[in-house]
């Protein structure tokens, strides 16, 4: 009758030495060589003790429809154009005041709920005397965040623009871009900057988080016809931003996860060593087998 394998286990085998011997010396630094490398690798990897992180978003972004304008004329007639849709804005320019016609468009491009470029177009009405060399436009939006935390804030894009010659349009195409000083918060709802009080705009260089319209490339036209207005055409883009934020208790789990990883390899390789060198006698000790459970059971009955 053939017979197989049914079960199997390791037997333990059991190395006495003094404390003070060479075998225990050879542990204590076996010990020493596999625990502190692993620390010194991941500390050195530059990624152990990590305070901030970042990741992608696309902003959920929408146009307030308000807007400011300021058109500078050519020194024949001097002085500025303006108009915004802020009433008290409005009431402090005079003669100065000039109101346009806009049309604004915001598309979603690829259908996913948040929109993704602005189409704005205003034609500011002229005389045949006046001609603009310079344009100063801001645009207001309201930006939020909601992947690690509902980050709502009021910005705005600003376009300055100003040439010698005289034009007829003005063709704008740029990214409307977040700029941090500071990680995003983690968790929890921001609206430090959801100022619609003030519309944005004050202490507007002392914020943290801003927005500004990246790589406009404006493309000024020039030749107009008489009485023929001055036309801005804009392309504002919602692209997707990297937002950096702090990691503060998730600091130790993600350097424990490192440290442990490269631990694990090292454990292996000393277990390896350490069975090699007992079992081989490198260092001198007394080698004993260990008693099975049941034979320390019986002995101790008797």
């Amino acid at each position: 009758m053939a017979l197989h394998e049914l079960f199997s286990h390791p037997v333990e085998r059991r190395y006495r030495a003094g404390l003070c011997s060479k075998a225990a010396l050879f542990l204590l630094l076996a010990a020493a060589l596999t625990y502190i490398p692993p620390l010194l690798v991941a500390f050195r990897s530059h990624g152990f003790w990590l305070k901030r992180s970042s990741y992608e978003e696309q902003p959920t972004v929408r146009f307030q429809h308000q807007v400011l304008l300021v058109a500078l004329l050519g020194p024949e007639r001097g002085g500025v154009l303006a108009w915004s849709t802020f009433p008290a804005f409005n009431r402090l320019q005079g003669d100065r005041l000039r109101v346009p016609l806009v049309w604004v468009r915001e598309e979603d491009r690829n259908q996913d709920g948040k929109m993704d470029r602005l189409h704005f177009k205003l034609e500011l009405p002229l005389q045949s005397t006046e001609h603009v060399l310079g344009v100063q436009l801001i645009l207001m939006f309201s930006y939020q965040l909601h992947r690690i935390s509902t980050f709502v804030m009021q910005s705005m894009a600003f376009l300055q623009s100003s040439f010698a010659v005289p034009g007829s349009q003005l063709y704008v195409n740029g990214d409307l871009r977040l700029q941090q000083r500071q990680p995003l918060s983690y968790g929890g709802l921001d609206v430090r900057y959801n100022d619609t009080g003030n519309n944005g705009t004050s202490n507007w260089d002392s914020q943290v988080f801003t927005t500004i319209l990246d790589d406009p490339n404006p493309i000024w036209v020039v030749g107009r016809a008489a009485e023929a207005p001055f036309v801005i055409n804009a392309v504002v883009r919602y692209p997707v931003e990297v937002i950096s934020y702090p990691l503060h208790e998730r600091v130790i789990k993600f350097a424990w996860v490192q440290y442990v990883s490269i631990l694990l390899i090292f454990l292996w390789v000393f277990e390896r060593i350490k069975i090699f060198v007992f079992q081989n006698q490198v260092v001198t000790t007394v080698p004993a087998n260990a008693m099975p459970r049941g034979e320390v059971y019986k002995e101790h009955l008797s």
